[in-house]
């Protein structure tokens, strides 16, 4: 199996009961400046320490560089958010499947800017996820299977205008070959019928939030 880079944001870190069973033992762990913390507080030692790192202290950067681990510090006054930052650097090293924890929090603009850094493009060719143990989101630009359990709710969200020939499969609600619009709700609280759904569009950037009932599922995408 393919490494695969972890992201680790300084967000609200969930549960660890729900993060680790996501978590695998070939990962590439990059801490996002003060979630450096989140990585250390599940026993876990960071592979890339990224950001301005404001929001760690002098003694955790210092104590980072001194086992090894790879640190890059960016002015704060910088365009992009550690985040993005983290997101490039990770394409830079190759990895076509990343995974970000703590993305999500108590500020709503960096929850939404977060949620926006999905549409980058230079992601479109990667799988990239945001994960918390209980939902998965992720951006589907041309067709997604979702794993996970009968009576899971999923919800489609156009993103950067409208997304056009949304086709649902195995969803309570389904859609076939609609648009969904950036100012609709057309597309929330949908319901798994069985343990796999499908989701394929045309053109667009559709915003997929997978909420479980159950445990940690996996998705594929096309």
């Amino acid at each position: 199996m393919a490494k695969r880079a972890v992201l680790f944001a300084n967000g609200v870190m969930p549960q660890a009961a729900l993060i680790l069973p996501c978590l695998r033992p070939d990962d590439f762990f990059i801490a996002v400046d003060g979630g450096l913390r989140h990585l250390r507080n599940l026993y876990k030692t960071p592979d890339l320490l990224i950001g301005d790192l404001d929001s760690a202290t002098t003694a955790e950067v210092e104590g980072a560089s001194m086992q090894g681990i790879e640190v890059r510090r960016y002015k704060s006054d910088k365009d992009e958010t550690d985040l993005e930052l983290a997101l490039l650097a990770a394409i830079e090293k190759g990895f076509d499947e990343i995974l970000i924890i703590a993305a999500l929090g108590d500020r709503l603009d960096h929850t939404l800017g977060n949620l926006n850094l999905l549409t980058h493009p230079l992601l479109a060719g990667a799988k990239v996820t945001i994960e918390d143990g209980v939902e998965e989101i992720f951006i589907i630009r041309d067709s997604a299977e979702i794993n996970g359990n009968p009576g899971d709710v999923v919800s489609l969200i156009a993103m950067q205008g409208e997304v056009i020939g949304v086709e649902t499969r195995d969803l309570q609600y389904p859609l076939r070959h609609e648009t969904l619009y950036q100012e609709k709700g057309r597309g929330i609280s949908n319901v798994m019928l069985g343990d796999r759904a499908g989701v394929s569009i045309k053109s667009g950037l559709l915003l997929c939030i997978h909420t479980r009932s159950l445990g940690v599922h996996t998705r594929t995408l096309g």
